[in-house]
């Protein structure tokens, strides 16, 4: 009996053992190597510098506030756009603090953009996302902007929403997704047309 407890006792440390060494370091660090061999630009989290100060990332988006900029789809990531707090409000469509969040964010928007106020607001201006890290908008939230970022910069109206649609992303592998813009990119964009402002 004693012999028959000492075999299984020994089976189960060397099983977990194995399988903790298998399970939470070989297979992690295979995927990690494999992801830094067939894409290195994502794995190394997609960066974004300029001149040669890193600025942000192509997969997170940032809270840009200042009128000169396209604005961010809103986030509930930690005190926004937080990558150690990712996460949605948890609030359901019927909750009372979500409702008056998004007609408070809605409010906001019009306000912003010059709108008048019952002007339909595209829902990704103003509600979260699930992760609250987003690094897109919809491209009709961008055309709502791009009056107020055109006067706030000087330019054509009709110049800004060429470098929008110029930047606009089809859905990924021609079905996944709705067409988004990528908010740092057209921002960068427009600092390179224009000369580079503070956030």
């Amino acid at each position: 009996m004693a012999m028959s407890l000492r075999n299984h006792l020994r089976t189960a440390v060397v099983s977990v053992i194995s399988l903790t060494l298998l399970t939470g370091c070989i297979f992690p660090l295979v995927l990690f190597a494999l992801g830094l061999w067939l894409s290195p630009r994502q794995a190394a989290g997609s960066l974004v510098t300029r001149n040669g100060v890193v600025i942000g990332s192509r997969l997170i988006g940032q809270d840009f506030t200042r009128s000169e900029y396209f604005h961010s789809r809103p986030s509930a990531a930690g005190a926004g756009y937080d990558g150690t707090s990712s996460g949605g409000t948890n609030l359901g469509p019927s909750n009372p603090k979500l409702i008056e969040s998004v007609q408070q964010l809605a409010k906001d928007y019009r306000k912003s953009n010059g709108l008048p106020p019952d002007a339909i607001v595209p829902i990704d201006a103003v509600t979260r996302s699930g992760s609250g890290l987003d690094p897109h908008i919809s491209p009709t939230n961008a055309e709502l902007q791009i009056a107020r970022v055109a006067r706030a910069r000087g330019l054509e109206e009709d110049a800004v929403r060429h470098l929008v649609a110029s930047l606009t992303e089809g859905p990924q592998l021609g079905f996944m997704c709705n067409p988004r813009v990528s908010v740092l990119e057209l921002n960068l964009a427009l600092d390179q047309t224009t000369s580079p402002l503070r956030r």
